[in-house]
């Protein structure tokens, strides 16, 4: 169950990124459904505290890495998406996504 809501938290962060990026070259128009992404972003976090509530019940080290995503994760709807800070401050998780699927999957 932990492997899979590290697997799922990450998998959604890497989606919220990837239609960010879409959105902000242009390649994809969501002028009239903002909301998407402000739903993934909710998806995201959501399985990003039920990822880290199981790496705390079963005592898992992984939490160590994905607690550093905390942070930008709960900055990044204070940061104007229409600038390049917002784009820097959300890409500031994906080292501890990163670590956290490596962690449990090793």
């Amino acid at each position: 169950m932990v492997r899979a809501l590290v697997t799922a938290a990450s998998a959604s962060y890497t989606a919220n990124c990837a239609l960010g990026l879409a959105v902000a070259t242009h390649r994809l128009d969501t002028s009239r459904a903002r909301w998407v992404h402000h739903a993934v972003y909710v998806a995201t976090v959501t399985l990003s505290l039920a990822a880290a509530a199981a790496l705390l019940r079963t005592r898992d080290r992984a939490l160590l890495t994905l607690l550093p995503a905390a942070l930008p994760l709960a900055a990044i709807p204070h940061v104007s998406a229409r600038t390049r800070g917002h784009v820097v401050l959300a890409l500031t998780a994906a080292p501890a996504y990163a670590a956290t699927l490596r962690s449990v999957r090793a």
